[in-house]
Formats: C-alpha cells, structure tokens, sequence
C-alpha cells in the first residue's frame, strides 16, 4: 500500500535532474521509513550527472542519486525493534547478503550481492537518498546522539571510508579483523596525496590519532590553502598538474573506477591510458618521471628519509607511484583513490625497500566508531564540519550538480561538500 507521493531529485540523462512526485511504499519487513534531512553530494553522484555512468556502470533507468545521508525515523515495520519513530539516524548505504562467508568474516564491505544505493551496478538499480522519504534495511541505520547533527552526520559515510583504512593500514585499531596490522598514528609522519574531501578527512583523522606531522600536496591552491588555514595538514605543498589527471572530482572509495572523465577533463595521456605494460624504456621513462617527482616533494618537506604512511587519495597513476617513492624505508602506502584501472608500479622498490602497499574499498562495522567520533568533545568534529561549504533544498538539486561540476561557485568561492535536502536551510 502507498502512502503520500514522495518528493525525488532523479536523474534522466547526463546532465538531467528533474524533481517529481513518486509514490512512497510502506516499509516491508525488515525496514524502516526514513525522512531523508541531508545528502552529501560525492564523486560517483557528479560522475553518474555527468555522464549517466559510473566506469562500466551504466544508468540503465531513472535513477535517485545520494548515497551519504541522514535523517528521522517516520515509520517501523513489524519485527523491527532497534529503531522507533521520531529517533534521528545515519543511513548506512550498502545493503549485503549477511550470509556469504565474506559477511560473515565481517568484510562485508567485500559482499559480492552488495547493493548500494545510488549506484548503477546492478539492475534495477537501488534508489538513493535524494528524495523526501526513503525505506532502508533498519540494520544499516545507526542511531545519533543529540550533539551530532544531521550534516556531521551525513559525512560519517565518507569518514567510514576513512576510517576503515585505517584501520586496514594500522593507524586504528581493527575491529572484528585479526588479519589487520595494529599500530598507531602516534609519532608517525603522514603523507596525503589529494585534499578533497576524502584526502582531508585522511589529514583530519590522522590528527586525530596524534599523528607527529601531517603534509598534503594537491594541484589545486585553493584547495591546499583551505587545508592548511584550517588546521587539516601541518604543511602543504602545490605540484603541477601531471598527464594522468583523471577530473577535479574522483570517485569515492565506495565507488567504481571511472573510465571517462565528466566535465572539465585532461585527457589521458598515451603512456598512461595502457591496457599493456609500456615498452621497457617507456616503463623506465614513467618511473623515473615518478620518482624525480618524490624526491621534490620529500625535498620541499625536509623529509629525505620519507614519510611512515601515505595516503594516496586521488585515483592518478603518477601520484599512486610518486606515494611508493614517498614513503620511508619499511613505510606503508594506502591506495584509496579510485581514477585509475591499471597502473603502472614500481613494485621492486617496493620489495626491496619493504614499502607494504594496502587497497581499500568502502568501509565495514565503522559507523558505530564515524557517530562517536563525531559525537567526541575534540577538535575533529568542528573539523569535518568545515567541509560543508554549499546547501541546496532538495528541489535545486540539478542547480547543486552544476555547482559542484564547475568546482567553484558564483563568488568564485571553493566548493568542497555540498548538502542537499529537506533539512537544509537555504
């Protein structure tokens, strides 16, 4: 039985978000219904408006984009009795299986009957949060203390993705997973490679965790001003624009891997566009291209020896082998940007140095620690709090995408995390 129609930004085409009226079902069992109050805008949100695709994800019919949000619990199916109406909730996008051996490991990040909302990879495809009221699993929505509010909130999703490399790379400690080294960021130096939103929660974390020096390098000025006059990194540093630059916005960690660049793009180059090894000297061209290029970050640092973790948050071939050369001798380097398929590796300096190369892909059981560590008496909240630079009302959702396409706004001001939704106040 339906309900009230339902208010839905849904994207038609490339380029085409049109808000209607679609009808809202009562919750089956097993879910909850939820007043969606904000929606962050991500990466794969601005590749599937641009292109209506994802990599090899392909819009295949109107779909609901959002996938980090929040909201208020309207109504509880039978059966459902972590949750009540009226109870304020982060949305947990991914919907896993539960019973595959992946899920029961705890990796159910790794689940492959994973369906995650907003995302194209199956079909039909799952709607996601960019409308009034929405019906999710109800184990997947985790409840809010008062002093976190909806946008904090919302971001728990990209710090999600945070904090699980962490925890995969040592500077947490592991949760459900003894495979997982045990570290700590105290006295430890961190390298981050990419200051959007994901490379900054990288900065804002390892600070958190006490971290003894925390340095970011970027393209983009504005962006590394922005992390350096807010405390996220201790030092910064610019480097030219290399071939490989994918697109200012990369997909998130819970995303695919993007074959096409949407807006303002850099074409790849050929000795990085390769679906084969490049010829040995090309090979020898690209990894001495990459390792001049470490040394001048090391060098503008006062670093020589390296740094003892990297984290790589941009997706682009250059940047992934510039972070094996970066990190010291027996350092680690965390791959999270997602802009590259198949990259070219120096992997015999890593073997012979013992840099331990780590991949990470979306988050699992981290929700409960992103809404405590949101919820904390310490710096970190105010700081993931900056990363909201723009709000949009759910009906200027198109005008939103447009925004965050160009990368900067009508004042020319930086745009980092936009918000959209019912709860956004302007």
């Amino acid at each position: 039985m339906s309900l009230p129609s339902n208010i839905a930004a849904i994207l038609f085409g490339p380029r085409d978000v049109r808000t209607e009226e679609r009808p809202i079902w009562r919750p089956t069992p097993g879910e909850a219904q939820v007043k969606v109050v904000a929606t962050g805008l991500c990466g794969s949100d601005l590749h599937y408006y641009s292109d209506a695709r994802n990599g090899d994800f392909v819009v295949r019919a109107p779909l609901v984009l959002g996938h980090e949000a929040s909201g208020i619990v309207t109504a509880i199916s039978p059966g459902v009795t972590n949750l009540k109406v009226g109870q304020r909730v982060a949305i947990e996008a991914g919907i896993n299986c539960r019973s595959c051996p992946l899920c029961q490991k705890g990796r159910y990040n790794l689940c492959k009957e994973m369906r995650f909302c907003s995302s194209a990879s199956r079909y039909p495809h799952v709607d996601g949060t960019l409308q009034a009221r929405f019906n999710h699993p109800a184990y997947v929505l985790h409840p809010l203390p008062d002093n976190v509010s909806f946008e904090l909130a919302a971001l728990a999703e990209p710090l999600s993705v945070l904090i699980h490399a962490s925890r995969r790379i040592g500077l947490l400690p592991p949760r459900l997973t003894s495979y997982l080294p045990s570290s700590s960021a105290s006295n430890q130096s961190i390298l981050v490679f990419g200051v959007g939103t994901i490379g900054l929660l990288a900065c804002a974390l390892a600070k958190h965790q006490g971290a003894k020096r925390v340095v970011a390098i970027d393209i983009k000025p504005a962006r590394l001003e922005f992390a350096k006059q807010n405390g996220f990194a201790d030092d910064v540093f610019c480097v030219p624009a290399p071939d490989d630059v994918v697109s200012a916005y990369q997909p998130d960690a819970c995303c695919s891997i993007p074959t096409k660049t949407p807006g303002q793009s850099v074409p790849l180059s050929k000795s990085h566009s390769h679906s084969h090894p490049p010829p040995a000297q090309a090979a020898e061209d690209i990894l001495r291209k990459a390792q001049i290029g470490a040394m001048e970050i090391l060098s503008a640092f006062g670093a020589p020896e390296g740094f003892d973790i990297v984290f790589e948050c941009t997706g682009s071939e250059s940047a992934i082998q510039m972070s094996v050369f970066a990190a010291t001798a027996g350092g680690r380097v965390m791959l999270i940007g997602m802009g590259t398929k198949n990259a070219y590796l120096p992997l015999s300096t890593a073997a012979l140095r013992e840099v331990d190369i780590f991949g990470s892909f979306r988050y699992a059981n981290t929700y409960p620690e992103a809404i405590a560590l949101l919820s904390a008496k310490s710096p970190l909240p105010k700081m993931v709090a900056k990363l909201v630079t723009h709000r949009f009302k759910l009906g200027s959702t198109q005008k939103a995408f447009e925004m965050l396409e160009r990368g900067f706004d009508d004042n020319g001001g930086l745009v980092l995390k936009v918000m959209v939704g019912s709860g956004i106040p302007c």
